[in-house]
């Protein structure tokens, strides 16, 4: 299965492990709940859908890669105990807490949440005197003398032997203590979670033209060379701070993440011409509604060329779709946080200034407590900085221009957050005619061709351009898109007309 299929299988098995009884017992027992096994190439998400998955349970993770431990750090550190048998005192060996199962007691301290997911990568890749540990933990869910906490769903991954020389192979007794999931690369569903990423939009653009060079591993007499869904994603993070701080990305930065030099050369060139079809073609000036006077070449241009565009188009435009985004979350939240002011007020519970620093104070360290035990996305996060940063603005305007009047003083945060949201509406607007003038720049020059189809697609596939549009409509998007969809239901009628004769 591909790595969406697989993320919907562990929060599946979290739902079905976690189940409770009438008598508040899990309906699975634990010594039922079978780990979990996803087997598959590095680098294509394994580690990412844990992290989502838990984050839409609602619950911890734990993560760690094995290979990283010795047998002391996974199962604890001897030390000779006293015990009492048959009325004799013996000395015994016992063990001090598995630095592992520690760091799921430690979680459930943080988080304040008694359920969670224990992950431990590369789990057949393990050293020798390790094995015979992980397979014990396998079956029986301890390390060492102490047990993962009930509660806890323990999933594990493994590479294939054909990726990963140090590769152990598990034997029947094991693998049917395990519930294997094997997992596919697939470019699609990538592509998905990229735009909710925010991957560079050259990373986009380039891998719709080279969908084949999404993933590779090739082993000749030149050795190794790999390119892996982790390797662009971590190049594009790189390339946006390269590009803030002007620097040149060039094929020596592009090889240290894409470890194949023919499609870390091949990369490197396209990103030139990406950068060069943005500068001819005055891509913010389309956006404001102008048709650069070389625009109508395009239509004669090579497929490349012409994807280049839209892939250009669709970046600038996701840049504003996710700052949309952001601004309606804070503002959002700066509203619930007055609802919560103006009813503290009415109750006389203090001042505007103090209340309003004090539901500040709270949001703040709820905040990092949920930053501090991973239960928020880098987004996520983000946007709760922003609403905290219109929180303190509010508090300065009170400060500023308040009166001590209860009344005066919420009318002055009210009038804060009115002109925040004249501000974004006027953001949003020019969003709106910046898509509106991107779908006519295209329908201008290539018509309703396969460019104006893959624009639609890639906008309705796009997590923050769908929610965008879902959210504040647009015209020229709906007509067009409507048409095409007539379009494709007219030519589904003759297709099963024609079978009929």
């Amino acid at each position: 299965m591909n790595i969406k299929e697989a993320k919907q299988e562990i929060v599946n098995t979290v739902h079905a492990y976690l189940a409770k009884d009438e008598s508040g017992n899990y309906v699975i027992p634990t010594e039922r709940q079978r780990p979990v096994l996803l087997m598959g190439p590095p680098g294509i998400g394994k580690t990412s859908i844990m992290e989502q998955a838990a984050r839409e349970c609602g619950i911890n993770l734990v993560s760690y890669t094995i290979t990283h431990h010795t047998r002391q750090s996974a199962i604890g550190l001897p030390f000779i105990a006293k015990k009492n048998y048959g009325g004799q005192e013996m000395s015994v060996t016992e063990y001090t807490m598995s630095e592992i199962i520690a760091a799921v007691y430690k979680q459930i301290e943080l988080s304040g949440i008694k359920e969670g997911i224990l992950f431990l990568d590369e789990i057949n890749c393990v050293s020798e005197t390790l094995a015979p540990t992980m397979l014990q933990f396998l079956q029986y869910k301890t390390f060492g003398n102490h047990k993962v906490p009930e509660g806890f769903i323990i999933v594990t991954a493994g590479n294939p032997p054909e990726y990963n020389k140090s590769v152990r192979d598990f034997d029947i007794v094991t693998y049917d203590r395990v519930k294997r999931i094997d997992i596919e690369e697939d470019f699609t569903v990538w592509k998905e979670y990229a735009y909710k990423a925010q991957i560079h939009g050259a990373i986009h653009a380039y891998l719709e033209i080279r969908k084949k060079n999404f993933y590779s591993v090739v082993s000749d007499l030149d050795g190794k060379r790999f390119v892996t869904a982790r390797g662009w994603e971590d190049l594009s993070c790189i390339m946006k701070v390269y590009e803030k701080l002007e620097l040149p990305i060039t094929y020596d930065l592009v090889i240290q993440y894409l470890q194949d030099p023919e499609i870390a050369r091949d990369f490197s060139n396209y990103y030139e011409l990406y950068n060069k079809y943005n500068h001819i073609y005055r891509i913010p000036a389309i956006l404001e509604g102008e048709i650069p006077e070389n625009a109508m070449q395009l239509k004669d241009a090579p497929f490349d060329e012409r994807f280049s565009i839209l892939g250009l188009l669709l970046d600038r435009l996701g840049q504003e779709f996710v700052l949309y985004a952001q601004e309606k979350a804070a503002q959002e939240t700066l509203l619930e946080q007055l609802g919560y002011l103006r009813e503290d007020l009415k109750e006389g519970r203090g001042t505007a200034e103090e209340l309003l620093a004090r539901q500040q104070e709270s949001y703040s360290a709820m905040l990092a407590r949920r930053k501090k035990s991973g239960l928020l996305t880098r987004e996520e996060e983000k946007e709760k900085h922003a609403a905290l940063l219109l929180m303190q603005q509010c508090v300065e305007r009170i400060i500023a221009e308040g009166s001590g009047n209860p009344k005066e003083d919420f009318g002055c945060a009210k009038a804060y957050f009115d002109e925040k949201e004249s501000e974004r509406q006027k953001t949003l607007k020019a969003t709106g005619e910046h898509l509106t003038n991107a779908i006519r720049f295209i329908t201008g020059v290539f018509s309703e061709g396969q460019e104006l189809v893959i624009f639609l697609t890639e906008l309705a596939a796009g997590y923050y351009s769908l929610k965008f549009i879902n959210e504040c409509g647009n015209e020229e998007y709906y007509h067009y898109n409507k048409k095409l969809l007539l379009k494709e239901q007219k030519a589904q009628l003759r297709e099963e007309a024609l079978k009929l004769l």
